[in-house]
Formats: structure tokens, sequence, C-alpha cells
């Protein structure tokens, strides 16, 4: 994980959805990005975890014990990469591309017992360093887009 606070922006890395909760997300090139609801198409849709994210340099603490390991098993929505996370807090706004607004609103998550990530490497790096976010201005999100914190 990025430890350089000053690294207030990056790029989205990759992009995965999945229509039930509890599975592998798969890749796509973009998504809608619906105000107040969420990723169209998502199961996490409407609810308080609107959309999710995880820094891909994260990936290389499990990548020794499971190399298969890709965007999207950790059911995460946005894989980000070059952004510093380390310092963020609930509240804190980012952008993503020109139109996506978002607001962090937890922060890690409680990992299911039955995650295989988890069973293979020991544990699961998304309660420590994925976050969620809730939509305050939607649009669409292509990977590649630039991420901004707007208040850092």
């Amino acid at each position: 994980m990025m430890t350089n606070s000053s690294k207030t922006s990056g790029e989205v890395y990759r992009i995965s959805v999945s229509p039930n909760k509890g599975m592998k997300k798969e890749n796509i090139d973009e998504v809608k990005v619906l105000e107040n609801l969420g990723i169209a198409g998502d199961a996490h849709a409407g609810s308080k975890r609107q959309i999710s994210l995880l820094p891909f340099e994260a990936f290389d603490i499990v990548r020794k014990r499971l190399p298969e390991i890709a965007p999207g098993d950790f059911a995460e929505n946005i894989t980000t990469q070059g952004i510093d996370f380390s310092s963020v807090a609930i509240g804190d706004r980012l952008r993503i591309g020109t139109d996506v607004q978002l607001v962090i609103t937890q922060i890690g998550k409680e990992c299911h017992d039955d995650c295989y990530i988890k069973k293979a490497v020991g544990e699961c790096i998304m309660p420590r360093l994925g976050i969620f976010a809730s939509i305050k201005s939607g649009g669409s999100i292509h990977v590649g887009d630039k991420i901004e914190w707007e208040n850092k």
C-alpha cells in the first residue's frame, strides 16, 4: 500500500460488477453510476456501501500466496492505482472522471468466514484496506479515468 500521503490522484485500474452478493465480480470497461444508488446492475446498489474501492497496490500482500488473485476477486467495484488511501476518513470526497463524486461512508468491512482468499492466505485485505462510498453525483466511469481527492 502506498504511504506517500501527497499522492492525491490516481486512476481507475479496473471496474468490477456482479448482480449477486457474495460472488466474484466481472471486470468491465465502463459503468453507469447512479446518484444516491450505486452502480447500475451491481448487487450493492441501494445499500449503505453503494460502491467499493480497493488499491491495486494492496494486491501485492496477497499475491505472494495466491498468485492468481485479480481485480474483482475481493468483490470491490473499483480497483484503483496510484492514489493514497492511508489517511482516508469518513466524509472525505473523491472525484472520478469529470462527473462522478463519491463521499466515503465506511473504511474496511468484516470478512466472511467462507472467504476463499482468507482461507488460502490467512487474511483478507478488504477489511483493512477497502473503502466504501455513497454516490453524491452520478455519471459514467471508465477504466483509465482520473481519480482525485477533492478535500485533501
